[in-house]
């Protein structure tokens, strides 16, 4: 593996919370100018927090498709193992108990 590939998990989530942090900002600004409207009250904060979040998730699963992909990769041979891992314990427990009946 190469090291680009160790830390696919850790640059997905880096550029996840960029385009967040990038939505945040624009809607800020958007709201600050007027073109957006204000929430209620003291609720500013959380309309523009919330907003935030609903433009930022699917530039997410637009924009990076491919480092998502990628991470999957590096995630998919360990839960694999893992699985592999539970099943034989399931199998050992599970003989044990068919011994212990006859």
């Amino acid at each position: 593996m190469t090291a680009a590939k160790t830390n696919a998990t850790i640059r997905y989530s880096v550029m996840r919370l960029g385009i967040f942090v990038g939505s945040f900002v624009v809607v800020a600004a958007l709201v600050q100018f007027g073109i957006v409207p204000k929430g209620l009250g003291a609720s500013n904060f959380v309309w523009v927090l919330l907003l935030s979040l609903v433009v930022s998730a699917p530039l997410s699963f637009v924009l990076l498709r491919k480092q998502r992909d990628e991470m999957s990769a590096q995630l998919a041979p360990k839960v694999d193992q893992a699985k592999a891992k539970l099943d034989a314990r399931l199998e050992s427990n599970r003989t044990q108990e068919d011994g212990a009946v006859q």
